[in-house]
């Protein structure tokens, strides 16, 4: 099946550019707190799947930036914007909140922007960037393309199984840990995928925006990157619960046409034309 192909050709190129990306990044000078050049790995992908699939782009790209043209829409989706990237310091919060309560020392864990190496809003901004280069990739591109076949929540779910296996070194830690990560990955993504359903705009900033404030939550609050296993279980559960109410608002506020062909409800993106991209 093209869908398939596509797939396939995205998520290797994702993850050997990402691994090529990693590899160099040492020789750039560009340091790791500010951006890690890994991050663009799914926009590699992208290319590659617009290169041999050229007439299809426009098609699962629609919305990434700019509102389509071929239809107006004023559904609900609109309305997810600000609640998507309130609910990013929420699991931030949750997570940092009950790792202080079971660790005892949480307050230790606190990191003062102005302490950081590098300047702060330097790092927001690099951070913002990196994390765009993976959600055009993510939820932009494969959240479509997988919509077009599966439902509103079958689709974030594996694209969010999929967004944690990328991470691979994820799996040299302790069970614990990749368990952990692996529920925040797909909870993040079942998040972010029920709040872009037919979302029409400004979807890569929408998703790169909750990305970005989510890492620097962890910059400033956890201490997970030396392989430490409970602020990774935690953020994996806050990122739970904080999924929660978007699954309730989506199975509440579903409308008979949402049990249609992906292609043909409203508000949402279309597949591409066969023989297309």
């Amino acid at each position: 099946m093209p869908w398939k192909a596509e797939a396939g050709v995205f998520l290797a190129v994702a993850l050997l550019g990402a691994g090529a990306l990693g590899a160099v990044q040492p020789a750039t000078g560009v340091p790791t707190e500010v951006l890690q050049l890994t991050q663009f790995g799914p926009a590699a992908g992208v290319l590659a799947v617009a290169l041999l699939w050229p007439g299809r782009i426009r098609a699962r790209l629609a919305g990434a930036l700019r509102a389509r043209r071929d239809t107006a829409w004023a559904g609900p989706g609109r309305r997810t914007g600000l609640p998507l990237l309130l609910t990013a310091p929420l699991i931030i919060a949750l997570a940092a909140g009950a790792y202080a309560l079971l660790d005892g020392d949480g307050d230790a864990r606190l990191t003062d922007p102005r302490s950081l190496a590098h300047p702060f809003a330097l790092i927001v901004l690099a951070q913002l960037i990196g994390a765009c280069g993976e959600e055009i990739g993510w939820r932009c591109w494969l959240q479509p393309l997988l919509r077009t076949r599966f439902g509103p929540l079958a689709a974030p779910v594996a694209v969010g199984l999929l967004w944690g296996g990328w991470h691979v070194q994820v799996f040299a830690q302790r069970p614990a840990y990749a368990v952990g990560f692996l529920l925040g990955t797909v909870a993040m993504s079942v998040v972010l995928g029920l709040a872009l359903e037919g979302v029409r705009t400004h979807r890569l900033l929408l998703a790169g925006g909750f990305h970005t404030l989510v890492n620097l939550g962890m910059l400033l609050t956890m201490d997970e990157e030396d392989g430490t296993v409970l602020p990774m279980v935690l953020l994996g559960g806050a990122a739970l619960l904080a999924a929660v109410p978007w699954v309730l608002r989506a199975r509440w506020g579903a409308r008979p046409e949402d049990d249609r062909e992906p292609s043909a409800a409203p508000g949402r993106i279309p597949a591409a034309p066969h023989g297309a991209r």
